[in-house]
């Protein structure tokens, strides 16, 4: 086995910059976005933090990449326009995403789905309209419900964390199930009458 060590302030300075570097990542893709008038709503993790914050700050989580929606129609616009901010196109196995220099991973990418499309054929509904949104510091996400509803049609384990998370300080509760199809009510019982798997 190999062991590694880092001296206390050296691990921590690795964890601030890679937490500084989404943030980066952040405000220049959504800036880049509002200063061309694209319409887009940041999903994922980084509206997750958003939501949870407002109420407490202790469950927030750091989130390793940035999500956006994006009108497909919008996205021979939206190419130069980051591009310009830094960031470079890709298209692998379907997915669209947004590399954060020549030398990134697709973990350092801003990935994007389609407002109103399927991200997978199997999934029970399709990514929201982003018609209407709701304005967190100078970036665009969506309302609160629209966002739910599409963390329970993912529902990958990372998208019940947050569901959980959000579960735990009453954002969403057993009011919520009458909000959504069958499947999806489904998921979300699952997660309030097992809160700690």
């Amino acid at each position: 086995m190999i062991e590694v060590r880092y001296s206390g302030d050296a691990l921590w300075d690795r964890i601030e910059t890679a937490v500084e570097k989404v943030k980066d990542r952040f405000r220049r893709v959504t800036r880049a976005l509002n200063a061309a008038n694209i319409p887009y709503a940041v999903i994922g993790g980084n509206a997750v933090q958003h939501w949870v914050s407002q109420v407490d700050e202790s469950v927030v989580r750091n989130t390793q990449d940035v999500d956006i929606i994006l009108n497909e129609s919008d996205l021979q616009h939206a190419i130069p326009v980051l591009e310009s901010a830094g960031f470079i196109f890709r298209q692998s196995a379907g997915i669209s995403m947004f590399l954060d220099g020549p030398n990134a991973k697709a973990r350092d990418a801003v990935h994007v789905v389609f407002a109103g499309k399927k991200v997978r054929e199997d999934s029970s509904e399709p990514v929201p309209l982003i018609d209407e949104f709701v304005w967190f510091e100078d970036a665009r996400t969506l309302p609160f419900e629209r966002l739910i509803k599409m963390k329970l049609t993912s529902f990958r384990r990372k998208d019940q964390v947050h569901l959980l998370d959000m579960i735990s300080i009453g954002l969403i509760d057993a009011t919520w199930l009458d909000r959504f199809s069958p499947e999806l009510r489904i998921r979300l019982q699952e997660l309030l009458e097992d809160p700690d798997g």
